[in-house]
């Protein structure tokens, strides 16, 4: 009982990861938001325009949108923090059995490396950057949809509820859902709702973060 009460070294432990999840998501939101509101002529578009867009300083048109960001080095920034900070949380998170804990590192490892390439190699397509800023995107996508789905099946081993844990699970799935209507629509050509669709990606994972982080906060690790 002395680790869910917080008393032992673990609860401090998953304090910091608690504290680095919820702020990889914050990293990314708040350099998303000031990113887009940096970009006025013309407006940028959550639901039209790509994520990667806001780290493109442009001008240039690219995959037949217009990409135009004055503080493309925030979204930029926002991207390589936002990997290492959720690469941080993943490491420091303790309780988990040592086979499921390689699993997840492995996991935020490839969410790490997912942002900052993607933060690194702006998605511009110049200079043959595109490969590794695809790859980096792909990466996230998938490790972090994979990642919220393990973790909340790992709830007990981490001391949240089960209720969070059903929650984590239904936010990746979701984000794997998107991931094939995202595909879809960017096979399509039409751009329909292009940027809606890879938020349905992104955001479910960050969402879990934040709810994992605090209750982690609040609960401390599994009793060992």
């Amino acid at each position: 009982m002395i680790g869910i009460i917080g008393t032992g070294s673990g609860a401090v432990v998953n304090r910091r990861a608690a504290a680095a999840l919820a702020a990889s998501s914050a990293v990314f939101f708040t350099a998303e938001f000031v990113a887009a509101a940096a970009w006025s002529d013309p407006p940028y578009s959550y639901t039209h325009h790509f994520v990667s867009n806001l780290g493109v300083h442009g001008p240039a048109t690219v995959f037949g949108q217009f990409m135009y960001s004055p503080l493309a080095w925030v979204m930029n920034t926002g991207f390589v923090l936002f990997g290492l900070a959720a690469l941080a949380g993943v490491v420091l998170l303790r309780g988990l059995p040592p086979r499921r804990r390689r699993v997840v590192v492995g996991l935020g490892a490839a969410l790490g490396v997912g942002g900052v390439l993607v933060g690194l190699y702006p998605g511009s397509g110049d200079d043959g950057t595109t490969d590794y800023h695809g790859l980096g995107a792909m990466l996230a996508f998938v490790a972090g949809n994979v990642l919220s789905v393990l973790l909340g099946r790992s709830y007990r081993y981490l001391g949240v509820s089960r209720r969070l844990g059903r929650v984590l699970v239904g936010l990746g799935v979701v984000g794997l859902v998107s991931i094939i209507a995202f595909a879809v629509v960017l096979g399509s050509g039409a751009g329909i709702l292009i940027g809606l669709a890879e938020r349905g990606i992104l955001y479910p994972f960050l969402i879990g973060f934040v709810l994992l982080g605090r209750a982690l906060w609040f609960t401390g690790p599994a009793a060992r």
